[in-house]
């Protein structure tokens, strides 16, 4: 019988979505170059089927967890890296409609997999080492953005979109051997009614920490995924459109897919780091730092600096982001932990960081066009400064949460 220790099993679960994000983070650098040899008609409609997997997971989200409240972790995978699978291949396909529907499937496949990776965390992880699990998780599937953006990029340019996608399909199946090999195969049900045992079943929003973190979520997932993603090739573009790099010039597409490709290089690396300091220091103290690091340098995007120091901030962003992103999470994760039901409230925050990173770019085009970038940054400056004060008079329980054998 194989061994399932805590770190196989939370190394395994970020492999699997690693390889189900191939295809998906493939797209947001070829379709735009590309739409006409996936059958669109307009750069509108790269648009829409970029956004169409978000606005898919929001609704379905509380569903989902409901199903993983009475489900196991190991079967929601398998649903979802045969929904990855189908996607990847779909995108082979031509027209509007058809991809459409694979982007909408391809949502329900990234909720199963990130409330069950979710869910495996609290389940085999305690307060000591939780976030280093977490960051562990969040630093490794960041691989598949990765090989997604570089390698699809340069595949579909030498073989075309069509092979392209069914050649990453392929590279999904692996995930399959990792889901029965390493993710052990027992149901929750034991460990919801020990926590349920401990804790009365009182109203989840009752409870202390809830609605901040899940304020913190969203406002994170907002100013990362949704304004600063949104708005990076245009704020290197405004500034200086054209660099030169080892005597190679290029634009600014190219600039801000390098500082997406640096954050996602070094998280394998530095979100375990993080965590486990989080883990010995407390998670608390290191919020509120960083949400101040992070306003400073909002603030000093639009500061009169050379560009070579712009990017020095830019780079300065990112790792806030990977900080943050992994605390935030981390965090949520032991307000779960001490929760009679943990798949709700993890279900709550996936939902609410889908709504910060779907509104974060509308809300980011429109406050450029009203206002202009300066203001846009000096206000997410202002919200990061106002996170940091609220975090401040947040009290931080060190107590050890419950551990639960409970992933499936």
């Amino acid at each position: 019988m194989p061994k399932y220790d805590e770190k196989k099993q939370v190394v395994a679960v970020a492999l699997v979505t690693a390889l189900c994000l191939l295809g998906d983070s493939m797209l947001y650098i070829v379709l735009p170059l590309y739409w006409q040899e996936a059958g669109l008609n307009s750069l509108f409609e790269v648009g829409i089927l970029l956004s169409a997997n978000r606005l898919v997971r929001i609704p379905l989200g509380p569903l989902i967890g409901k199903w993983y409240e009475r489900s196991g972790v190991r079967t929601g995978l398998v649903i979802a890296v045969a929904l990855a699978l189908v996607t990847t291949a779909g995108y082979a396909l031509h027209g509007f409609w058809i991809w459409l529907v694979m982007r909408c499937l391809w949502g329900i496949a990234w909720t199963f997999l990130r409330l069950g990776a979710y869910s495996l965390i609290i389940a085999v992880s305690q307060e000591q080492n939780r976030g280093q699990l977490m960051g562990l998780y969040n630093g490794l599937y960041r691989l598949g953005s990765l090989g997604g953006m570089v390698a699809g990029a340069l595949l579909v340019a030498s073989i075309g979109l069509q092979y392209t996608s069914l050649l990453f399909a392929g590279l999904v199946l692996p995930a399959l051997i990792l889901i029965f090999a390493c993710i052990r195969p027992q149901s929750c049900t034991e460990g919801r009614e020990l926590l349920g045992r401990m804790e009365a079943k009182t109203s989840l929003w009752s409870k202390e920490g809830v609605l901040v973190t899940l304020l913190t979520g969203l406002l994170i997932a907002m100013v990362y995924q949704g304004v600063f993603a949104s708005t990076l090739s245009r704020l290197i573009e405004l500034r200086q459109p054209l660099t030169t790099i080892g005597g190679i010039v290029v634009g600014a597409a190219v600039m801000a897919s390098i500082l997406q490709g640096a954050r996602w290089g070094w998280e394998p690396w530095a979100a375990p780091w993080f965590g486990r300091l989080s883990d010995t220091y407390g998670r608390k103290r290191m919020l509120v730092a960083t949400m101040l690091i992070a306003a400073i340098l909002f603030g000093m995007i639009y500061a009169p600096v050379s560009f070579g120091w712009l990017m020095v901030v830019l780079l300065g962003i990112q790792w806030t982001a990977t900080v943050l992103t992994t605390l935030t999470d981390t965090w949520a994760a032991d307000v779960a932990a001490r929760q009679a039901n943990s798949t709700a409230m993890m279900t709550h925050y996936s939902v609410v960081t889908d709504v910060g990173a779907a509104i974060g770019p509308l809300l980011a085009f429109w406050l450029d066009e009203s206002f202009g970038l300066g203001l846009l940054y000096l206000g997410v400056a202002l919200v990061m400064l106002l996170l940091a004060l609220m975090w401040l008079r947040i009290r931080e329980s060190r107590t050890p949460a419950v551990r639960m054998d409970n992933a499936s």
